[in-house]
């Protein structure tokens, strides 16, 4: 499909249709370097995600079907200020503001952008080649204005945000991430598609891949609001760690973890009090 730029549609309506020599050649050039493991997503230039395609490349983490768990339990904590109108008055409800820290490709900030049409989101990455992908993906989904992307490691520079009329409280109301929680130690037991290809910065979390957690709580409590929330996905074998350090700020209520389909502890959440 790619190497024809058809569609599946084409593609089996025309099963006898000869490939012409230079697609031919393009396409076993592709194959060639899916053989020698470069993931098809980087190939393509495309991955999808919660029902958008994204633009991805070698800059950015290929966003995974893991990852849409963040959003399905963002929104459930949520809740009706999840929803644009309120369902007793008919209202317009209150302005939601949202930090995505290390958006990466933009997947996530693109996805609540696209669920929630009257939040208004920061999206931060270290990367600036990341960030460029990113605002490519929020003009693709037509939903640049309201998102901005931010260089900036994790939320370090962001200033809370001031009351405003159209907000329920100052600070933001929900903040989203799918941080660095690999461990370097682990870095040869990933397959070659992952450790050779997709961008360390966003891979490695420091020697034992949840250094990164500490940090992003802490600057998160900062930043939200009584009410708020704090979504972040987990790494294999994380939960138990990255758990305790909710447990001694008492700032935190409401502490839950969600596993993803295959039974793997995959999102924590939590409340700031």
């Amino acid at each position: 499909m790619h190497a024809l730029d058809r569609d599946r549609t084409w593609l089996y309506t025309n099963p006898e249709s000869p490939l012409d020599a230079a697609t031919a050649e393009k396409y076993f050039a592709l194959i060639a370097r899916r053989a020698a493991g470069e993931p098809t997503q980087y190939l393509t230039g495309k991955q999808e995600f919660w029902g958008l395609e994204f633009e991805v490349t070698p800059d950015v983490l290929i966003p995974r079907p893991e990852t849409e768990h963040v959003v399905e339990v963002a929104l459930e904590r949520l809740g009706e200020r999840g929803l644009k109108i309120n369902m007793k008055t008919g209202a317009p409800s209150p302005l939601l503001d949202i930090a995505d820290v290390g958006t990466g490709s933009g997947c996530l900030a693109v996805a609540f952008a696209h669920e929630l049409p009257h939040a208004e989101i920061i999206a931060t990455d270290i990367s600036l080649p990341a960030l460029e992908i990113a605002r490519r993906n929020g003009a693709r989904h037509k939903v640049s204005d309201r998102i901005r992307f931010v260089q900036t490691n994790l939320l370090e520079g962001i200033s809370v945000l001031p009351p405003n009329p159209r907000r329920l409280r100052p600070g933001f109301d929900l903040i989203v991430s799918n941080p660095p929680y690999i461990a370097h130690r682990d870095a040869r037991s990933l397959p070659t598609e992952v450790r050779d290809h997709e961008p360390r910065s966003a891979l490695f979390g420091g020697p034992t891949g949840v250094e990164i957690y500490d940090r992003l709580i802490e600057q998160a409590g900062a930043q939200l609001g009584p009410g708020a929330i704090l979504v972040l996905e987990l790494g294999y074998d994380s939960a138990d760690r990255v758990r305790k350090m909710f447990d001694t700020e008492p700032r935190w209520a409401n502490i839950g973890i969600t596993n993803d389909l295959a039974g793997i502890p995959r999102v924590i959440a939590a409340e700031r009090v």
